[in-house]
């Protein structure tokens, strides 16, 4: 996914850059308000989320989300030292999707980027019957829970078409161990952990793709789009 880091502070935004990109992010960096909006043209310019710092150098980051709003639809998260309710209430009222306050934890901001990002599943991934997902030979229909390769029904476990279905609405994203169990087993990482491995091993050999899943060590997973 492209991130566009909106931070004028340069120490704090190659650290975090760092981090995101071994979250596997393609990372962007604009140091001031009307660079961000620059980076932005066209419509987006294919940034997935926008995490904008409140702090900058041109102009208010109120001023700056507003006008993010009105060019385009990608998913804004603020990120300031405001805590109070009534900062975070104007933030979402000029059409922010979250806003996290600082000092934040790593682990918190990066889910809030996938569950932000998750809202919108861009249109090139959606093809053919309307709820289903073609990627390369593989059809997944989310309605009837059907998936076929080349044509061919897989027979899945209900956990294993939902893992299977989290990672396919966003190809190339690294989803976390503690992110795909707490969406798909409704739990926390603990003592689940095997658990997942067991279902990503599963679900290579059925689909009989054993590339269609990597493994980034230490983070998670991520579906690798196969070619058509």
């Amino acid at each position: 996914m492209r991130l566009l880091l909106v931070e004028d502070d340069n120490h704090v935004a190659a650290a975090l850059s760092a981090v995101l990109k071994r979250h596997g992010f393609d990372v962007t960096h604009a140091r001031s308000g009307e660079e961000a909006l620059q980076a932005l043209v066209p419509e987006g310019a294919g940034f997935g989320v926008v995490l904008l710092d409140l702090g900058l150098p041109d102009q208010d980051g109120y001023e700056v989300c507003g006008k993010i709003r009105k060019r385009t639809s990608t998913p804004v998260i603020m990120v300031t030292a405001r805590s109070d309710v009534r900062s975070r209430i104007h933030g979402l009222n000029l059409g922010a999707d979250d806003y996290v306050v600082k000092p934040y934890d790593t682990g918190e901001l990066l889910a809030r980027i996938h569950a932000v990002s998750r809202r919108t599943v861009p249109e090139e991934q959606v093809t053919g019957v309307e709820d289903a997902l073609r990627l390369g030979p593989v059809h997944i229909e989310l309605p009837t829970r059907r998936v076929t390769v080349d044509g061919v029904v897989v027979q899945l476990t209900r956990k294993e078409f939902d893992l299977l279905a989290l990672l396919a609405q966003r190809p190339g994203v690294v989803f976390r161990r503690e992110q795909i169990i707490s969406e798909v087993w409704r739990t926390s990482w603990e003592g689940t952990g095997r658990t997942l491995e067991v279902h990503v091993a599963s679900l290579r050999a059925k689909l009989r793709m054993p590339a269609l899943i990597e493994t980034v060590r230490g983070v998670g997973y991520r579906l690798v789009a196969p070619a058509a």
